[in-house]
């Protein structure tokens, strides 16, 4: 496993779906993953059949920031937006010397710091200390994350033993995969907005107790549970990936004019942050990618999906 520890990154993109907001999509990190993946082999100049190759990916947080702002007296949050450029206005508009503000689109942002775990196949011993130095030198010079900017990394190690790994990534939440909860509540007959709804929402409760002679009114508030031990768990909602939604074809203008395209739409499902103490196997923390061709899924997921 190839440890990342404590990668500062700026301005990441927050937006991970089209109607979540918070911490960055699955598809980004191991989007950043493949990317350091082909940098790493182009900059070492391996030989055929000799290829580094990057078998899963795993995040833990360790601090983060969303730009959003509430008033007071305000009910929603507000998304603290970039301030564009002033332009200066057309002479025949507007008196000269006056300027407006251009029309832009709200992004969400946030500041962040994670550890990416890797797991790597194809690294001799002897080629670790170059792996670990390409990598520091790749991710602070040339590479984003999320979108975001790479302020600041640790340096990279390497590890063989997950007890000895899990030790390094305290303080910190890692991020594991719950769509059973999904599944088990449209297997009692839920649609999937309502249980992911059903799971995020935070319910209100009121009862009477009488203290000193007196009836008083006490408000309590908690989510639903999501283990069988009663807990209720740091959930959150996670896009994992894209259902494509129309044939494989070549469309006007693509990016790529080689490769077939498909319009998608985003899959989000749930996620938990966990302590990694609580993780028992590397599998538990890693992601990988998964293509379903019966169903048109490109998905980020996890092999395990028992709860926690």
């Amino acid at each position: 496993m190839l440890l990342i520890p404590h990668i500062q990154i700026q301005n990441a993109n927050a937006l991970s779906s089209p109607f979540t907001i918070g911490f960055p999509a699955m598809t980004a990190w191991l989007g950043a993953a493949h990317a350091l993946e082909r940098q790493l082999n182009d900059a070492m100049g391996l030989n055929q059949g000799e290829t580094l190759s990057f078998q899963g990916v795993g995040v833990v947080s360790h601090q983060f920031t969303l730009h959003t702002y509430k008033g007071p007296g305000d009910y929603e949050y507000s998304i603290i937006g970039t301030g564009n450029p002033l332009e200066p206005a057309a002479k025949k508009d507007k008196p000269e010397g006056n300027a407006e503000r251009p029309s832009f689109i709200e992004e969400a942002r946030c500041h962040l710091e994670v550890s990416m775990i890797i797991a790597c196949e194809g690294i001799e011993k002897s080629l670790e200390p170059d792996v670990i130095r390409l990598t520091a030198q790749l991710l602070q010079s040339r590479m984003k994350i999320a979108g975001g900017d790479i302020l600041k990394i640790r340096q990279p190690e390497f590890y063989r033993d997950f007890n000895q790994l899990k030790k390094r990534l305290m303080p910190g939440y890692a991020l594991i995969e719950r769509r059973e909860l999904i599944i088990e509540a449209m297997e009692q007959g839920q649609d999937a907005i309502g249980a992911l709804i059903d799971y995020l929402a935070v319910h209100h409760h009121c009862k009477q107790e009488e203290r000193n002679g007196e009836m008083e009114i006490i408000w309590s508030s908690q989510r639903k549970q999501t283990g069988l031990d009663g807990k209720r768990g740091w959930i959150v909602p996670i896009a994992t990936g894209f259902h494509g939604i129309s044939e494989l074809g070549y469309a006007k203008n693509q990016r790529d004019p080689e490769t077939l395209h498909r319009f998608a739409e985003a899959v989000v499902t749930l996620g938990e942050f966990i302590m990694p103490y609580r993780l028992e196997y590397i599998e538990e923390l890693l992601w990988h990618y998964h293509y379903d061709a019966d169903s048109n899924l490109y998905l980020c997921q996890q092999d395990t999906i028992e709860g926690f």
